[in-house]
């Protein structure tokens, strides 16, 4: 093995510096497709907890995807490397629900589904993925030809959730060349899967234009360079569009949220569409995504006073009034069905309300209010309610068996029951 290649990843302390954010785990996943990128993922992770004072105990986890027949065999390849290691293994394997297109993000999300199911069996909160510089390369030029903005051009990062599960990529600096010759000098055969290679995918054609692009300059140090930087640019405006947001925005207790139009105008684009974008997640109940080129036309329409009556987007309905913005959950969109608060427990309604089951006692259930009239409410509340007809609509009351009401959006009448408006 050169020794140019990896004269870091053969040191204990740097091995200690790349898994040390999870060197409190009492038990690690690592995903391990049988690829010379896992392979070696495996092979550093067994050279760290060899000398680490109180090691984790780690579990190995291979999927067949079913797509192809080799596949068996590269599972069970990785299996018997990881019972050499000493390490607990699970085969899995995706038997259903192929698409006849997009398969590689329906693969994706199987992967982490079944990956997911294991690990919560398995007590296992965190899973290590070989992610490295090259495939961070790729993921920076799609996002960038694709029109991303600063959150999408810092790229992969080393803590992120993808399909509820947890997941921490230690080698995402670490050049793919220095992984396979671990490999190599390990003397293991990696598998290679054929849709690598196949240029039908967007991230290949980026991948087979990295050689030409390094030859100017731009290869995956540089990229990785600049991700970082654009991190710090996005972790700066975060924290302007955070200080605006506590400054300016009012959440109401039926989850509707307001600001002053002046006050967006003068934010200007930048901050400004990241308030919206904020206010536009808590509203929404967090249901999809908020795609910049969305936020932006939003955002234009809203400062040069074109925004059409009765606008809706990613789940709620935005309106302009008495010189505020109001956007409140949209009625009839993916809202939660009935649902029973556990005895001593809190349920997340809507991904918008936390209500928090003080007693013992069953038979609380949350709802939608729906059509609560608005007389009624002020009469229940003791004021006049302003809020959007929609907010109020779509904010949950809390009934006990005996159809009292305990809660209603974010007001609470009775010590049994809390409620509060989630708004980060």
């Amino acid at each position: 093995m050169p020794a140019s290649l990896t004269p870091d990843l053969a040191d204990k302390g740097t091995l200690a510096t790349l898994f040390a954010p999870i060197a409190g785990e009492a038990v690690i996943g690592l995903a391990v497709s049988g690829g010379p990128d896992s392979l070696a993922l495996m092979l550093l992770a067994h050279r760290w907890v060899s000398g680490a004072e109180n090691p984790p105990r780690i579990f190995v986890y291979s999927l067949d995807h079913g797509l192809r027949p080799e596949a068996a065999d590269e599972v069970a390849m990785v299996a018997a490397e990881a019972e050499k290691l000493g390490f607990a293994f699970r085969g899995l394997k995706w038997s259903e629900g192929h698409p006849e297109t997009g398969l590689q993000e329906a693969a994706r999300q199987a992967r982490y589904q079944l990956i997911g199911k294991a690990m919560a069996e398995d007590g296992v909160k965190i899973l290590l993925t070989a992610h490295h510089r090259a495939d961070q390369a790729e993921t920076i030029l799609m996002r960038l030809a694709h029109g991303s903005g600063l959150d999408g051009l810092k790229g992969m990062v080393p803590f992120s959730e993808v399909e509820g599960v947890r997941v921490f990529r230690p080698l995402l600096d670490v050049e793919p060349a220095a992984l396979g010759a671990i490999v190599e000098e390990a003397g293991l055969s990696p598998a290679h899967d054929p849709s690598n290679n196949d240029d039908t995918y967007e991230r290949v054609r980026w991948r087979r234009l990295l050689p030409s692009l390094a030859q100017e300059g731009l290869d995956g140090a540089s990229l990785s360079r600049f991700a970082a930087r654009m991190a710090e640019a996005d972790q700066a405006l975060a924290q302007l569009a955070d200080a605006a947001f506590a400054e300016l925005v009012d959440v109401d207790n039926f989850g509707a949220a307001s600001l002053p139009l002046v006050a967006l105008d003068q934010l200007g684009p930048a901050t400004g569409r990241r308030v919206l974008s904020r206010i536009l997640a808590i509203a929404g109940g967090r249901q999809k995504p908020r795609a910049l080129g969305q936020v932006e036309r939003l955002f234009e329409q809203i400062t040069s006073n074109t925004l059409p009556r009765g606008t809706t987007l990613l789940g709620t309905v935005i309106r302009i009034k008495d010189g505020f913005i109001t956007i409140a959950r949209e009625p009839g969109r993916a809202l939660p069905q009935d649902q029973t608060l556990p005895e001593n427990g809190m349920l997340v309604w809507d991904e918008r309300f936390a209500i928090t089951n003080l007693s013992g006692e069953a038979g609380f259930v949350a709802s939608a209010t729906d059509f609560f009239p608005r007389h009624r409410l002020e009469e229940v509340l003791g004021f006049k309610v302003t809020t959007p007809a929609e907010a109020i609509r779509t904010a949950p009351v809390v009934r006990d068996s005996s159809g009292a009401v305990l809660t209603l959006g974010g007001w609470s009448f009775d010590e049994r029951v809390t409620v509060k408006v989630l708004v980060d």
